[in-house]
This record gives C-alpha cells, sequence and structure tokens, in this order.
C-alpha cells in the first residue's frame, strides 16, 4: 500500500503551522494556533480515511481472496489439533513405545543368535577340518607318509596358533592343540626311532654303518633322506640328529683326537640291485701309530675324514642338514681339540713360542676346510681353534700364572709356621752357639728399617716367588707381563686370604706361629712397598699405567698390628686370671692366704718366662721391648692396685706382703735383664714400665715408719713414682693405728701440695 505509506508520511506538523518557529521553546503557542492545528488535522484525517477506502474498494478481489485462505488455515490447524489429541489419548491408554522398544530388542537379540549361531557353524566347520586333518597326519604317519605328515603339522602349528595362546578361548582350540601337540610328540618319536636305525656303531667291528633304506616296526622301505626332510620340515632337526651326533663323537671323533697317531678311516659301501643302501666308516690301527703327532696334522686329517663321510654320507651335502650337525657337534670338537691337543703343545718357555707358528697354520686350515664344508656356519663362535692358538702367548701366561699361585698356594699350605731349634733358642742378639742364622732362610732384613727379621719359610719363599715373578715382567711381552703382573699380585692376596684362615686356632692361643704370622706382615707390607721402586720402571709401558702395590700393602701392616695387640690382649687377660687367684692379697699375715697368694705370683712369673720364650726369639727386639713393658705394666699397676686397696694390714701381713714383691721381683730379675739389653736405647725400664719404679717403692713402704712415709711425700719421693695423695693416705691409714701423731702426718700430706 505505497499510496497510504505517501499519505502519512506528507503530515508534517512544521507544515501546518507555517510562520511559527517551533524550534524555540520560549516561544508558547497561542490559542488561535492550536485552533488552526486542530481544523488543519481533522481536513488530513478525512483525506486519509477517503484514501484508504478508496484503496479497499478498488483492491476488494485481493483481500477477498486473503481472508479466504486465512480462513482455511484455521480450519486445518484445528484439523491438526483434533489429530494430535486423538494420539495423545491413545498413547495414554497403551504405551506404544513400550512395545517398539520390545520388538526392537526382541529383533536385535534374535540377530545376535543368528551370527552366534552362524560363527559357531564356521568353528565347528574349522573344528571338523583340523580334526580330519589331524587324522590324515595319523594316517599319513602310519602309512610311512613322512613328508606329507610333517607338512601337516607345520600348517595345523599355524593355524591353531601353537605358542600363541590367548585367555577366552573356546574350550575346543584347547584340546585340539593339545591333540596337535599328541601328534608332534608322536611323528617326533618316529623319526628319531628311525634316525637311531640309520646311524649304528659296531663296536666289535669299530664300523660306523649309515642305512639308507630304513624300517621301524611294520613301517618298512623309508628312505633316510625323506625322515631328514621330514625331521626339516616340523623344526625338529637338532632333535632328530642329536643322538646320532652324540654317537658319532664318542666312538668316531673322540679317538681321531685323542688316539690321532694309530687313527685311519675307510670308507667303504653295500650295495643291493645295484643302489647303494648303506655307507660304511671302518676305524682301522694304523702302522705308523709310534710317529708322534706334534703339529697336529694327524688329527686335523682324521676329523676332517670324518667329517667329509657325514657331509656326504648322512648329510647327502644338504647344506641345513650339515649346519645342523656342525651345530651339535662342533662346540665339543673345538673344546676336545683344545683339551686334548692344543693347550697340551702350549710352550713351556717363552722361546719356544716361535716354534708355535707350524701348528696355528695347521690350525687355520683345518677350520678353513671346516668352513668350506658348511660344517662349520658362520653365526657360531667360528675361528675358535684359530683364535685360541693365536692367544698362545696369553695361554702361555695363563699356565704359568696356574703354576705360579699353585706354587704360592703350596708354600702357604705346606709350611707349618714354626721355626727350627737353632732359631727358637736364640737370644736378642740374634746369635747362637755356633749357628750363623743370618744365613738361615728364616732371616731376612726389612727393607726401610734394615733390621734383621725372623719369617716363616712361607713368607720368604712367597717373596722369592713374586721377585722372579716381577723378574719375568720385566722382559715379557705385554700380554704375558699383564697375566705374570697379576700373577704376582694374586700370590700374595693369596697370603692374606690362606695363613689367617690355616692358623685360626693358633691365633686364638699364646704362641710362636701368632708372633711369626706377625713378622710375616711387616715383613710382606715392606717388600710389597718397595716393589713398584725396584720394578716398575722396567716394566712394558702399558703395564705401568695399572701397575700398583701400594694398595695392597696396607693391608699386611694391619693385619701384623692386630696380630700382635691381639696376642697382647691374650697374654695380658692370661696374667690378670692368674692375680685374680691371690685374692686382692688379703690376710697374707694366714698361712694358708699366703700360699694362695704366693702361687698365684709364681703362676705370674712362669706365664711371663713362657712368654719371653716364646716372644724374644721371633719378634724384633724393639718389638719385644716394647710388647713386653706393656704386659709387665699391667702385671705391676695390678699387684700394687690390689695392695694399696686393702683398708687394714697387720705389721704380719705387711711383711709377708713385701716378700711377695720381692720374690717376683727376684723371679723376673732375668727378664728384666733381658729387656735392658733387647735394643741399643739408653732408655731405663723405669721409665718404659712406671709401675716398676711404684710396685719397688711400695716393698720399702711396707715397713717404713710413718714420719719416713710423709717425708718421702713432702720430698716427692712418692709422687715422682706415681703415688697420689690418696693413696698414701689411705695406705697409711690401713697400716698405722689411728693416733695423734697420724692425724698430724695425714694434715701433712693433706696439706702439701705437689
Amino acid at each position: 500500500m505505497p499510496e497510504i505509506d505517501a499519505l502519512f508520511e506528507s503530515i508534517n506538523v512544521r507544515d501546518l503551522l507555517a510562520g511559527h518557529d517551533l524550534n524555540d521553546p520560549t516561544t508558547p503557542l497561542s490559542a488561535p494556533d492550536l485552533r488552526l492545528l486542530i481544523n488543519r488535522l481533522e481536513s488530513h484525517s478525512l483525506r486519509i480515511k477517503s484514501k484508504v477506502q478508496s484503496y479497499l474498494v478498488a483492491h476488494h478481489s485481493e483481500f477477498s481472496e486473503l481472508f479466504s485462505t486465512c480462513q482455511d488455515a484455521v480450519s486445518r490447524t484445528r484439523l491438526i489439533s483434533d489429530d494430535v489429541s486423538d494420539v495423545l489419548q491413545l498413547i495414554s491408554d497403551r504405551p506404544i513405545d513400550v512395545e517398539i522398544r520390545s520388538v526392537v530388542d526382541e529383533i536385535t537379540e534374535k540377530t545376535k543368535e543368528v551370527k552366534l549361531k552362524r560363527e559357531s557353524l564356521d568353528l565347528v566347520s574349522a573344528i571338523v577340518g583340523i580334526c580330519e586333518a589331524l587324522q590324515e597326519t595319523k594316517e599319513a604317519l602310519k602309512g610311512g607318509r613322512f613328508r606329507f605328515a610333517a607338512e601337516r603339522i607345520r600348517e595345523l602349528k599355524v593355524v591353531l596358533r601353537i605358542g600363541e595362546e590367548e585367555e577366552g578361548e573356546p574350550l575346543a582350540y584347547s584340546l585340539l592343540r593339545k591333540e596337535w601337540s599328541d601328534c608332534f610328540d608322536e611323528i617326533q618319536e618316529v623319526l628319531a626311532k628311525f634316525m637311531e636305525s640309520a646311524v649304528r656303531f659296531k663296536l666289535d667291528s669299530r664300523k660306523l654303518r649309515i642305512n639308507y633304506q630304513l624300517s621301524v616296526g611294520e613301517t618298512t622301505g623309508i628312505a633316510l633322506s625323506t625322515v631328514l626332510e621330514a625331521m626339516e620340515v616340523i623344526g625338529m632337526l637338532d632333535y632328530g640328529l642329536a643322538k646320532a651326533a652324540d654317537s658319532i663323537f664318542k666312538h668316531v671323533i673322540t679317538p681321531a683326537v685323542t688316539h690321532a697317531s694309530s687313527f685311519a678311516a675307510v670308507e667303504d659301501s653295500s650295495k643291493t640291485s645295484g643302489e647303494i643302501t648303506e655307507a660304511i666308516l671302518k676305524l682301522d690301527q694304523s702302522s705308523d701309530h709310534k710317529i708322534e703327532d706334534v703339529d697336529g696334522e694327524a688329527i686335523y686329517s682324521g676329523i676332517l675324514k670324518v667329517v667329509k663321510f657325514i657331509c656326504s654320507s648322512l648329510c647327502f651335502g644338504n647344506v641345513t642338514w650339515i649346519h645342523s650337525f656342525g651345530r651339535l657337534t662342533w662346540p665339543r670338537i673345538s673344546e676336545l681339540i683344545i683339551s686334548k691337543f692344543l693347550s697340551k703343545v702350549v710352550p713351556e718357555d717363552a722361546s719356544k713360542l716361535a716354534d708355535f707358528q707350524k701348528i696355528i697354520e695347521r690350525t687355520s686350515q683345518f677350520e678353513t676346510a671346516l668352513k668350506e664344508l658348511n660344517f662349520v656356519s658362520p653365526s657360531d663362535a667360528e675361528g675358535r681353534l684359530s683364535k685360541y692358538a693365536e692367544d698362545v702367548e696369553v695361554h702361555f701366561a695363563s699356565r704359568k700364572k696356574i703354576e705360579i699361585l699353585a706354587k704360592a698356594r703350596n708354600f702357604l699350605l705346606q709350611c707349618n709356621f714354626t721355626l727350627p731349634q737353632e732359631l727358637a733358642m736364640r737370644n736378642s742378639s740374634f746369635k747362637s752357639d755356633g749357628v750363623d742364622v743370618n744365613s738361615s732362610k728364616h732371616m731376612v732384613r726389612l727393607l726401610f728399617t734394615s733390621e734383621m727379621c725372623v719369617v716363616s719359610e712361607a713368607a720368604s719363599q712367597l717373596m722369592q716367588l713374586v721377585h722372579k715373578t716381577l723378574e719375568d715382567v720385566c722382559v715379557s711381552s705385554a700380554r704375558v707381563a699383564s697375566e705374570f703382573y697379576h700373577a704376582a699380585r694374586d700370590s700374595i692376596l693369596l697370603y692374606e686370604a690362606v695363613v689367617p684362615v690355616k692358623l685360626g686356632k693358633q691365633l686364638n692361643g699364646i704362641n710362636q706361629a701368632a708372633v711369626l704370622l706377625h713378622n710375616d706382615c711387616l715383613y710382606l707390607f715392606e717388600e710389597i712397598l718397595g716393589l713398584a721402586f725396584e720394578y716398575r720402571s722396567s716394566f712394558p709401558s702399558s703395564i705401568k699405567e695399572y701397575a700398583v702395590f701400594a694398595d695392597v700393602a696396607p693391608r699386611f701392616k694391619l693385619m701384623a698390628e692386630e696380630v700382635l695387640q691381639r696376642q697382647v690382649q691374650l697374654v695380658m687377660s692370661s696374667l690378670q686370671e692368674a692375680i685374680d687367684g691371690a685374692d686382692g692379697f688379703q690376710d697374707t699375715h694366714q698361712m694358708k692366704e699366703f700360699e694362695s697368694a704366693k702361687f698365684s705370683i709364681e703362676q705370674v712369673v712362669f706365664s711371663l718366662e713362657k712368654v719371653h720364650m716364646i716372644w724374644e726369639p721371633v719378634l724384633r727386639p724393639k718389638t719385644y721391648k716394647q710388647s713386653m713393658c706393656v704386659v709387665l705394666e699391667s702385671v705391676f699397676r695390678r699387684i700394687t692396685r690390689d695392695i694399696l686397696l686393702l683398708d687394714d694390714m697387720a705389721a704380719d701381713e705387711t711383711f709377708q706382703l713385701q716378700r711377695l714383691i720381692h720374690l717376683m721381683l727376684e723371679n723376673l730379675s732375668s727378664l728384666l735383664g733381658s729387656l735392658k739389653s733387647a735394643d741399643d736405647t739408653s732408655r731405663p725400664l723405669d721409665d718404659l714400665i712406671p709401675s716398676l719404679r711404684k710396685t719397688r717403692k711400695l716393698a720399702e713402704l711396707l715397713d717404713m715408719p710413718l714420719k719416713s712415709i710423709t717425708s718421702a711425700w713432702e720430698s716427692g719421693e712418692l709422687f715422682s713414682c706415681n703415688f697420689t695423695r690418696t693413696e698414701v693416705q689411705d695406705f697409711i691409714k690401713a697400716i698405722f693405728a689411728d693416733s695423734p701423731l697420724r692425724k698430724e702426718c695425714l694434715w701433712r700430706i693433706d696439706d702439701f701440695s705437689q
């Protein structure tokens, strides 16, 4: 309706009030203006109505058609509304969606059943096919059709996925696999029996027979090649040839190595109707069996003849079969040759290594011939014989290393760790009546201190062996030198491993073997430290990088200290037990207690003399003196302490105690005299054994007047003898009765400070 739109747009209030400024808000409209505006609006309204009426009249037909269309739309809407109401009523009365869902579920279930039945039918068909194939295999096996049976076994292995079992598989598959396994075992057993009948060795006639027409039970006329083909198909070639390979190795190849000089193999054959039915290898006695096989020619030629016979007569030139037989026998053949021949011809002396070159060449030629026959596979450890022969230097060194270690072990195990009588009875001046002990193999000079030292024969021989071995290191090639170096080092370590275990029980007691072990360790410690300085500059350059001994030496130093310390502790413990028998030296004025204390002192003296006789001939003078002083210090300190702890002593008791101390010192005079002359040091024994001076002074104090004791303390004499103020005061209280004089003396002692 463009005309009507144009009419409405033509109404403009500004035009109706022409001449009046409507933009000025401060100018109000007057009454005449408003009346004029109303009149003009009414006029425009009438004109608009007239225009609208004219337009409707002009387009009457179009409006009629529009209204008719609207009426039809309303009618159809009502019909649809009625239909929807009917459907809703129907659904509310009967739930059709439930029925539809039930029908859909039923259709799905039926579809699954059909699919499952189809799969089951396929499975049953496959199972039936497999069962028929297994049955055919068994029938073929009974009928001697081994190649057909083997191929069927191989095919069924793939079908049944042998070795690839999964969880949740049908039970029938497990049963079929069991059936296949039984069938495989059966054909394997049958083929193995045929192979066993094919290869036989007659011990009486010394003949190896290989039959080409085989019969086992009711199955006859089976060709050997057919059996081998069937074994290859099912992958049991190694299993089937194992017994044959073992028999040939045992009865044919082993004699060819161990009795090469008298071994002679002769090939023969047996024919029936012009066909070869049997191959024979006869082992004859060689006419020149007295000739010694020094270069391996007889061994290698004999084995090569046997191998060629096997390749042609048993394996029919088939490379796969030859490889299989080689895998079964070659490792054993090579080990046999090494153990029975190559290892025994390794030169004893390094100067003869050059003569071994001929054996190396023959060994290499032998292995090359085996490779050409495909007997030795490239995937195997080929060249093992040649490598062993070419490594003769290492084998020579290994043998020498074994010999060196065996010698070292024998030295250690055979040594009884005792000294000859003339050495055992020597005095500290290292001399005995008419015997030059310095020339004895038990006497050595320590490297750094230059002192003479008594060692076991094992230690002396061991170091001689080590020095000889290291001298060989200096003149040997790098590989040999390395083995010799490790042999020397391991020989030293053998002492640490063997001797403490060998002397285990003796180390728990006081004996000569223990102190001899101490000397050995000290001697080995200094010798080991000197090895690098003595030999390292002459070692091959490759050995210098790692040849060290300094890490080993501290072990022996530590062992020497531990052994000596243990001996000292054992002696001290024994002496303390003897002193315990004196019961603290109480009541010695009574005869029984005095005799008991006297017996304890005699035991102490006896034990010390025994230790003196064991230690002095073996230990170095300085070590002997230090160790014995430690022991004596513990004895004197314990005895003086026990006496000073007595809280009450009668006059007779002090006299008896003084007798005991004098008895002990008198009996130990020879021992103390030996300590004075043990070494060149001028230090007095009283400084080395502080309790010795205290013990002597205690003997004097036992019959000394009270004032004299007090004066001795004030003069510092008692303090210099290691007496304490408390000990002196307690001693006075124990001997002297309470009196003004005693109180005065005790006060003077307490008041006087050293």
